[in-house]
């Protein structure tokens, strides 16, 4: 998978690559619902908004799906995914991505 780096202090043009990027790795298509980065107006500049890993997710899954790993990421096992779409209403960021009836959240890459 492409890494994309994104540089502190540095202002969003909000161009959608990153948007981009991230649904075509999840879903092989560009679509911005299937993203797991929204981009949004702060007080006139643009923000990228991504998962903060808070692990609210995780505390609502009641398939107990969404797990963190070793460096801290919250993960979502979608086998175990019932598509509730607890973990999408829980979400701070409104990150989670609800598609094809399973969730999609941001895994930091």
């Amino acid at each position: 998978m492409k890494k994309l780096s994104v540089k502190k202090n540095v202002e969003c043009m909000a161009c959608l690559e990153c948007v981009r990027a991230c649904s075509e790795s999840f879903y092989k298509e560009f679509h911005q619902d299937l993203s797991c980065i929204r981009i949004v107006d702060k007080n006139g500049a643009a923000k990228p908004m991504t998962c903060i890993q808070c692990g609210k997710c995780a505390k609502v899954c009641e398939a107990g799906a969404i797990t963190q790993n070793a460096k801290g990421v919250y993960m979502i096992n979608k086998k175990l995914c019932v598509g509730c779409g607890k973990c999408a209403e829980v979400c701070p960021m409104k990150v989670v991505v609800m598609a094809d009836d399973k969730a999609s959240k941001c895994i930091a890459c």
